[in-house]
C-alpha cells in the first residue's frame, strides 16, 4: 500500500474518490442550511450546495459511520465523492476518525477503486494531528483487511483493489512528523492485522506446530529472539497444568517465548503472557455443538502477545519485552485430563480440575509461572477466558483484573490512546472463598456467580506478588460483520500492548 501526505487542496485531487468527513448536524439545525466546515465546506462550495442540500433533506446528517456516496459529473477532477459521517463535533475523537476511515475503505474496497483521498482532517476539529493521521492509515488497513485465502478465484469478485492512500492533512503541517505517524499507523495496522490472520486460520491449519512456526518466521523477520518448547521441555520445567491440558490431543503442545531486548540488558523487563488454545471443544465436560466452530478463536491471546511483539520489534522502544504463549489443543480423547484430577503447575502448586471446559487459566498458570521464575514485571496476560466476562461486559470493553491500580490507569490509558476500550473489574479479597480447595491450593473454577473474576483470582496465585494484569478479551476477540471491520477476529490489544510498553519505558 502507497500512502502519502497532501498539504494542497482537496478539490484537485485526481484519483479514483475522495473521502470527505462531515460532523453531525444537530437536529434542531436539520431542514435549514445546516453547518460545515473543513473540507467539507470548500467541496459544498464547488458542488453548488450539494452536501448542504443532503443535510436539509435528512438524507446525510453527519452521524457516525454514516455515508453518502455522490458522483461528482465533472464538477470535480475525481469522480466520486463519499461522505463520512465523524459524529458530533463536541464528541470528536480518532477514534471516531479510524472508523470512519475504514468504513470508507470497506465501502469504495469492492469498486474498480485503486486510488482513495483520505479528508477526515482539518485542524478546527481540534485533534492531534499526528495522531489522527496514525489513526487514518490504521482504520484504512483495518477496512481493507480480508480473509479469504481459502477461497477459489471464482469467489474472489469482492477483493479490495485499494492501492494508493492519500491524507490531505492541510498546510501548516509538520511533515516529518506526519510521515512517522503514517509509519507508525502502518506497524500498528500491519502487527493486528497478522495476529488477526493467525486466529482467523481454520484449526486444522493453525495447529499449536503451525502456530509456533508462524511465531518464529515473524521473530526471524523482524530481529526477535524466539524459543520453542517441546514437549519434554514442558515436562523438565514442570509444567503439569499446561501437559495436561494437552492429554487428550494428537497435536503436541508448544511454549512460544519471543524475546525483545531494547532495554538495559541488567532488568528482566516486561512480560506479555497469551493464552494458545488453538482448538477448543471444552475437553471431557464437552461443549455444545452450536458455534464450537468459533473456538478456534481461543488463541486470539497468543495471536495478540505475538503481534504485539511484531510491532514492538519495529517501535523499538527502550525497555525489554519478552512474549510467552502456551499452545494446545483442548480435545475429549482417551488420555484426556478429567474433572477430579490435581494437576501440579510448574510453581509447586496444585490445581483440583471442577470442569475440563475451563482449560485457559491452566496453561495460563505455567506461563505465570515462568515468567515470575524469570523476573519479569509486570505481567500483563491476554486470554478469551470466559464467557461471564462476555455477559458482565458485553463486545464492547475488555474486562481487566490486577492487583496493581498503576498497572490498571497504563492498560487503559495506552487503550484510550489506541482506541480500544478497557473496563476495571474487582478483585476483592471475599471472592477468594470461592476458589477454596478441600484437595489442593486452588479451585479451578469458584462456580456460577463471579465467574470471570474467580477465573482471575486463579490466575492471581501465580503472579506471586508481582505487578499483573489479566486482560479477559473473550467479548473483543472476534465479533460479527460490521461497517468498520470484516467478521472474525478484531486483533485486540495488540496496539494497546505496544504503546503499553513505550509508556512503561517512558
Amino acid at each position: 500500500m502507497d500512502i502519502k501526505l497532501m498539504t494542497r487542496d482537496v478539490t484537485g485531487f485526481r484519483g479514483d474518490a475522495l473521502v470527505v468527513g462531515v460532523t453531525q448536524v444537530l437536529q434542531e439545525l436539520q431542514g435549514t442550511a445546516g453547518t460545515l466546515d473543513g473540507p467539507a465546506a470548500t467541496l459544498d462550495h464547488v458542488l453548488g450546495g450539494l452536501i448542504r442540500q443532503l443535510q436539509r433533506s435528512g438524507e446525510f446528517t453527519g452521524k457516525a459511520g454514516e455515508t453518502s456516496l455522490i458522483h461528482t459529473l465533472g464538477k470535480l477532477e475525481t469522480p466520486r465523492l463519499l461522505l463520512v459521517g465523524l459524529g458530533p463535533r463536541d464528541q470528536m475523537n480518532t477514534n471516531r476518525v479510524r472508523r470512519g476511515a475504514a468504513i470508507a475503505c470497506r465501502s469504495l474496497g469492492h469498486a474498480d477503486i485503486a486510488q482513495v483521498g483520505l479528508a477526515l482532517f482539518w485542524p478546527e476539529l481540534g485533534l492531534d494531528a499526528a495522531a489522527t493521521v496514525q489513526a487514518m492509515v490504521e482504520g484504512a488497513l483495518f477496512g481493507l483487511y480480508q480473509f479469504n485465502r481459502y477461497k477459489s478465484v471464482d469467489n474472489e469478485k469482492g477483493t479490495h483493489r485499494i492501492n494508493t492512500l492519500t491524507l490531505f492533512v492541510g498546510p501548516d503541517g509538520d511533515t516529518e512528523a506526519l510521515q512517522s505517524a503514517i509509519e507508525r499507523g502502518r506497524i500498528m495496522a500491519e502487527a493486528t492485522n497478522f495476529a488477526r490472520d493467525l486466529a482467523n486460520e481454520p484449526p486444522n491449519v493453525l495447529t499449536p506446530t503451525e502456530l509456533a512456526n508462524r511465531a518464529r518466521a515473524m521473530a526471524q523477520a523482524y530481529g526477535l529472539e524466539c524459543e520453542i518448547l517441546d514437549r519434554a521441555q514442558m515436562e523438565e520445567r514442570g509444567m503439569g497444568a499446561l501437559l495436561g491440558v494437552a492429554r487428550g490431543s494428537a497435536q503436541p503442545p508448544k511454549f512460544i517465548i519471543l524475546r525483545y531486548r531494547g532495554g538495559d540488558p541488567r532488568q528482566p523487563g516486561m512480560a506479555l503472557v497469551g493464552k494458545g488454545i488453538t482448538f477448543d471443544t471444552g475437553g471431557i465436560s464437552i461443549k455444545p455443538a452450536d458455534r464450537m466452530e468459533e473456538m478456534k478463536f481461543d488463541m486470539c491471546g497468543a495471536a495478540a502477545v505475538i503481534g504485539a511483539m511484531m510491532a514492538i520489534a519495529q517501535l523499538k522502544p527502550p525497555i525489554n519485552v519478552t512474549a510467552l504463549a502456551p499452545a494446545t489443543e483442548n480435545m475429549p480423547g482417551g488420555n484426556a485430563y478429567h474433572p477430579g484430577d490435581i494437576l501440579r503447575t510448574a510453581n509447586g502448586k496444585t490445581i483440583e480440575i471442577v470442569n475440563t471446559d475451563a482449560e485457559g487459566r491452566l496453561i495460563l498458570s505455567d506461563a505465570l509461572s515462568l515468567a515470575r521464575k524469570e523476573g519479569l514485571a509486570p505481567i500483563i496476560d491476554v486470554a478469551t477466558l470466559t464467557g461471564a466476562c462476555v455477559v458482565a461486559l458485553g463486545k464492547v470493553h475488555t474486562g481487566v483484573f490486577s492487583n496493581d491500580q498503576s498497572l490498571i490507569d497504563e492498560i487503559i490509558a495506552a487503550g484510550s490512546e489506541e482506541g480500544e476500550k478497557f473496563w476495571p473489574m474487582p478483585m476483592d479479597e471475599e471472592y477468594d472463598e470461592l476458589i477454596k480447595s478441600e484437595v489442593a491450593d486452588v479451585k479451578q473454577t469458584g462456580g456460577r456467580y463471579a465467574g470471570a473474576i474467580t477465573a482471575a483470582k486463579v490466575l492471581s496465585h501465580f503472579a506471586q506478588g508481582a505487578p499483573w494484569a489479566h486482560l479477559d478479551i473473550a467479548g473483543t476477540a472476534y465479533d460479527e460483520k460490521k461497517p468498520y471491520q470484516a467478521p472474525g477476529a478484531t486483533g485486540v490489544a495488540v496496539r494497546t500492548l505496544a504503546r503499553l510498553a513505550e509508556r512503561l519505558a517512558r
